[in-house]
């Protein structure tokens, strides 16, 4: 079995940053969270062995002790915070500076480009419009300091929007660039009338991301996809290889793979979300590996014997 692995995968710089940001602010005092710093089940666990806590962007009351480190005495209450690398509204951080807290930021360039971007329409008098999940932190944070915003995520949302003569519409950091333009489309042509500002706030990682998989796509097989399940630009990357009709497995452990997955299978591409570690990556390359050693070393099928035929 073959194992191509993406040209760009893995962590992008935003997140690595965040991530050396929040360890290097633990080693010196205790630090919490809000929310995941990123999506990603194993740099949570990461985090977590340092001390580091979490606590709900949404309740500045609610925080609490972060976890012990292992040989050290209870750590004092945290007054220091950090905004995750999804980034936050202003009204969110100033709500925890109001409740006494230093509030350190972790947002990713990228997403911090967003919101400027944003701010910038709506100040030029655009209706905003945000292309991405209703509900991700990424998006509520680039909307609630702006009450008439609206979210839409696929082309039926573009339906709900009232009626205006200027749009000014950016996206998700993380979202697809050829759904952005699709659903760019959608709006003109409900609202031929209006005058339509975009802001391309896709990110490179995400666009270079998408555009390897597409090669991958046209080699392989059977595609794993590497990230937290709840990862947006992760979730995309499966999407877009299962709507492509590969069959594409989305883990974020290497023991997750079975050797029966790929009985059979000669090709297989591997790639990962913008929030995985890349030694999550090689561990998983390590067990495809092992499967392919593994698929080596099995019998090979036997023949049916033939039948003599009667004369």
């Amino acid at each position: 079995m073959k194992i191509l692995l993406a040209h760009h995968f893995g962590m992008c710089f935003g997140v690595r940053d965040a991530l050396a940001q929040a360890e290097n602010l633990a080693q010196r005092a205790p630090l919490t969270i809000l929310g995941e710093l990123v999506h990603n089940p194993i740099v949570r666990e990461r985090l977590r062995a340092q001390g580091v806590a979490e606590a709900s962007l949404d309740d500045p009351s609610g925080i609490g002790l972060p976890p012990m480190k292992h040989g050290l005495e209870a750590p004092a209450t945290p007054t220091r915070v950090m905004i995750t690398a999804h980034g936050a509204s202003e009204r969110k951080r100033a709500a925890w500076n109001a409740a006494g807290f230093e509030v350190v930021d972790g947002t990713c360039p990228l997403v911090r480009h967003a919101h400027g971007e944003l701010k910038q329409l709506v100040r030029a008098g655009y209706f905003p419009v945000v292309i991405g999940r209703a509900g991700h932190v990424e998006v509520r944070g680039l909307t609630e300091d702006f009450s008439d915003a609206v979210v839409v995520d696929v082309p039926s949302d573009l339906l709900k929007l009232p009626r205006r003569d200027r749009y000014g519409v950016i996206s998700q950091t993380t979202q697809p660039i050829q759904h952005v333009e699709l659903m760019l489309r959608e709006l003109r042509s409900l609202y031929p009338e209006a005058e339509v500002k975009f802001s391309d706030t896709v990110c490179k990682p995400t666009k270079n991301r998408q555009d390897a998989l597409e090669e991958l796509i046209s080699q392989a097989e059977l595609i794993v996809v590497v990230g937290g399940r709840e990862s947006n630009n992760t979730r995309q990357l499966a999407a877009t290889c299962r709507k492509a009709g590969r069959r594409t497995f989305h883990i974020e452990r290497p023991d997750e793979l079975r050797f029966a997955d790929f009985a059979e299978i000669e090709v297989v591409g591997l790639t990962a979300g913008t929030s995985t570690l890349r030694e999550t990556v090689e561990a998983v390359r390590t067990r495809l590996e092992e499967i392919a050693a593994g698929q080596l070393n099995q019998p090979a099928k036997r023949q049916p014997a033939s039948v003599p035929v009667a004369p």
